[in-house]
């Protein structure tokens, strides 16, 4: 588990989706399909012609687990709490200007510039619902200052106050995360009482836990270890994902030695062999990912597939006045994501740039030491994940773009750095969301290919994502913004 919190407002990760998603409900969701959106607590909603002014009607059937309604007041709340509050997932709501409130039951949302992707935005399970007179009771505020008078992200460790089909039943660190049924739930009551998510070290040791029946399905199984299945009580399928792992590189990072110009990004991206990397990672059972965007959203038809080139990569170093290479500290969580061992793809990399002279020193660290580091001093050189959370390419541009204030381009010191800042981004942003059609499709397209030329976030593989459950265990199904919907499995 990659758990940074249980809080909405503050919770940024995988494990954080599955939880949010069966705890806390959204206006809107994403459908079976991955693309479609569909009711959640809004029954119906409509939007402007210039994309700037959203408008919903919530169910009035839907209530809290306490049982008290859900209403305007609390949406409107939960939403500037989300963007007042300053963490990592706050950015889905920067361009927000007003909450209205015209009735109990009805919530009228304006952003300060057009915004295509709004309705996309509000379906990811960071936006998430709370029931503000419970949450305010232990100490959780939504006005300007949340971000420094905020006291509740302890109190959700141990609490929940959504209106899901689950409520919080016990969480404990690097352990196990419960979940329980909510008597109240106003939707379709789900099937199983109880869910646990159990924290496992490897691909192995959930696959024994598979095969013992421990565990009923299991998140992070590798296509190697899948193949080697032969057990008729478990059944298997790899489906394309829009998850990938990537590299990521910070010249504010206190601790180089030696300056990550462009000319050294470019050299490092060429010296990794990006086929051998996915026979490596994942047994040939994954994809390129030209861009940090992924495979099949918005504005990445046809985009130059990364190639390697040592040649390229040693001329470059020679250009930027290091023709024998240099030594670079490598940080990352030593975690399993999408049956990447990120530890051993951590050792290709090395392997790689060794052969153009750049040592790279590798420290595999937990996530909590990570975060600390890559948000303050940061990291040199890093490895992480990333899933979406909505349909949608925005998301990607506004955390891995070069645009100052964003969460990557101030890691990588966009603004601080000579070089870093790609004010190209932030224009053809404006312009991708406020536009629709084949306009916003070669808007995002023009930004992908900055984000490519920038060489800042490097993506190294996109993995087909393998299901694993026992067999009578139905319903488990790989959700863009939820990654598993607990509330749809089952048993024969």
């Amino acid at each position: 588990m990659d758990i940074n919190s249980l809080d909405p407002a503050r919770a940024f990760c995988d494990t954080c989706q599955i939880y949010l998603s069966a705890v806390y409900e959204t206006l809107l969701t994403l459908g079976d399909d991955n693309k479609t959106l569909v009711p959640k607590l809004a029954t119906a909603w409509s939007a402007n012609a210039d994309q700037t002014e959203f408008t919903f009607d919530l169910s009035p059937n839907a209530v809290f687990a306490d049982g008290s309604p859900v209403t305007s007041a609390d949406v409107a709340w939960s939403l500037q709490r989300l963007k007042n509050i300053k963490g990592d997932p706050s950015f889905l709501m920067d361009s927000v200007a007003s909450i209205d409130t015209p009735s109990a039951k009805k919530v009228v949302i304006s952003t300060k510039e057009p915004n295509s992707e709004f309705l996309g935005i509000l379906a990811a399970s960071y936006a998430g619902i709370l029931n503000k007179r419970l949450a305010e009771a232990n100490g959780a505020s939504a006005g300007e200052d949340a971000a420094t008078v905020d006291t509740a992200d302890n109190w959700f460790f141990a609490n929940s106050a959504g209106s899901g089909p689950y409520t919080l039943s016990s969480y404990r660190a690097d352990d196990e995360l419960r979940f329980a049924a909510n008597p109240n739930y106003w939707g379709t009551k789900p099937a199983m009482p109880e869910v646990i998510i159990k924290q496992t070290a490897d691909a192995v040791a959930q696959a024994q836990m598979l095969e013992s029946g421990a565990a009923d399905v299991a998140m992070q199984i590798d296509p190697d270890t899948a193949a080697s299945y032969s057990n008729a009580e478990i059944v298997i399928s790899a489906v394309p994902s829009f998850n990938f792992l990537y590299l990521a590189l910070s010249p504010a990072a206190k601790a180089n030695t030696t300056p990550l110009t462009k000319p050294i990004r470019q050299a490092i991206a060429a010296a990794i062999d990006y086929s051998a990397m996915i026979d490596f990672t994942v047994g040939g059972k994954g994809k390129f990912q030209p861009a940090p965007i992924p495979n099949g959203f918005p504005g990445t038809m046809d985009l130059p597939e990364p190639k390697e080139d040592i040649a390229k990569a040693k001329a470059l170093l020679a250009e930027a006045g290091v023709p024998d290479g240099f030594t670079i500290e490598a940080h990352y969580p030593a975690v399993n994501a999408y049956g990447v061992d990120i530890s051993l793809m951590m050792q290709k990399v090395q392997q790689d740039l060794a052969r153009i002279g750049v040592t790279l020193n590798l420290t595999p660290t937990t996530f909590a030491v990570w975060r600390e580091e890559v948000s303050g001093d940061g990291i040199p050189l890093t490895a992480v994940y990333y899933a979406p959370d909505y349909f949608g390419s925005a998301q990607y541009v506004q955390y891995f773009a070069m645009i100052e204030g964003q969460p990557w381009g101030k890691r990588a010191g966009a603004g601080a750095v000579d070089g870093v800042a790609n004010p190209k981004e932030a224009e053809l942003l404006k312009e991708a969301m406020s536009s629709s059609g084949e306009k916003n499709e070669a808007a995002f397209r023009a930004i992908a290919l900055e984000m490519i030329e920038d060489k800042v976030i490097i993506p190294l593989v996109s993995p087909d994502l393998v299901l694993a459950a026992r067999k009578g265990v139905e319903g488990v199904r790989y959700s863009a913004c939820c990654n598993l919907a607990l509330d749809k499995l089952r048993r024969e």
